[in-house]
């Protein structure tokens, strides 16, 4: 990200009559995707795949095909036919799709197999039989170190996609954006507290006291994801400078005068989270105001030459929620969600 909350012009690729794919499309990110490069660039289409048809038909109300190049295509990622069929003529793919609930997924985790790690390698194949130029996966912060099958599966589905790069002689290019929570995005914390208030209880349930969390909105995944549209070279990990707070001042910052209730940390949840390891960061890079985590194997001259100049981040780096230098404040989370 070129600056917290701004993207800068030099980080916009051009879309210009380009066909764009997005799966999980009626989901938190795809919505604010699609407002916001129909705003920015004159598309040729902007396809969404999703298997809901009632979030599909909800969407097409608030973006009719009679005013926007928007195509609704119904099919599950599970479905690599119907992905082939989906992708024909697509310039670029953001795979956002993922079933992502952790308790849920505990329970379920064939079925989180099947989503995350299986539908991952149809995309891959459908991208490839397809032509399609780059592919952007949506990753998470519980992909490093996992501790839950949700965060097991997204590393995979990550290490699916940077060894796809290997298949096709880098005729597709498949790079993967990694970042923290979303406010107000489905399922977050900030929902459930902003629900409590509107209720009018002021008593808010916090695991630990020392929680911390990386934060961004919902316009700057997008703008990130752009950004990563337009630099990827295939293979690399694009991490945003993103920044941090602690839950319970979270919480203050949407009702000061809330009171906690201690529940303890949930089965598979995390006191801090990371971002990058100290593992990954032999192989993570500064570059433009983000951290590029190049390829553990050979990336190929492409991508070896785009980021050779770059500075590596220092011996023992690490980047965690608890241990980020940037903080964000209860001011500034209390602005960002009247944005939203």
């Amino acid at each position: 990200m070129m600056a917290y909350g701004k993207m800068s012009e030099e980080g916009i690729v051009n879309l210009k009559d380009k066909v764009i794919l997005v799966t999980g499309g009626t989901g938190s990110f795809g919505k604010k995707f699609t407002e916001m490069v129909f705003k920015k660039f004159k598309l040729k289409k902007l396809i969404i795949f999703s298997r809901d048809e009632f979030k599909q038909s909800e969407m097409a109300k608030v973006f009719p095909d009679d005013k926007y190049p928007i195509r609704f295509f119904l099919g599950d990622v599970r479905d690599k036919g119907r992905l082939c069929r989906a992708f024909e003529g697509v310039d670029y793919v953001i795979h956002a799709a993922a079933l992502k609930q952790v308790p849920a997924l505990e329970y379920n985790p064939l079925e989180a197999v099947k989503t995350n790690i299986q539908g991952a390698d149809n995309i891959v194949d459908a991208a490839l039989d397809r032509g399609v130029k780059k592919v952007i996966v949506l990753s998470t912060d519980k992909a490093v170190n996992p501790i839950n099958l949700y965060g097991a599966t997204k590393l995979v589905a990550e290490k699916i996609f940077i060894n796809a790069n290997a298949y096709g002689g880098n005729r597709v290019k498949f790079s993967v954006v990694r970042y923290g929570n979303v406010m107000a995005s489905r399922g977050s914390v900030i929902e459930l507290f902003l629900d409590l208030k509107r209720r009018g209880i002021t008593e808010f349930p916090i695991t630990d006291d020392a929680m911390t969390r990386f934060w961004m909105t919902l316009e700057q995944s997008v703008n990130f994801v752009i950004t990563a549209l337009k630099e990827a070279e295939g293979g690399e990990i694009f991490v945003p400078k993103i920044p941090s707070m602690k839950i319970v001042d979270l919480a203050r910052a949407i009702l000061p005068e809330c009171k906690f209730k201690k529940i303890g940390i949930r089965p598979g949840e995390k006191l801090h989270e990371l971002l990058i390891s100290c593992d990954e960061a032999r192989n993570a890079k500064i570059f433009n105001g983000l951290y590029v985590i190049m390829p553990q194997f050979s990336g190929g001259r492409a991508i070896n030459e785009k980021y050779e100049k770059y500075t590596k981040v220092p011996v023992g780096f690490s980047y965690a929620s608890d241990t980020n230098k940037k903080w964000l404040t209860q001011t500034e989370l209390r602005k960002a969600l009247k944005s939203i």
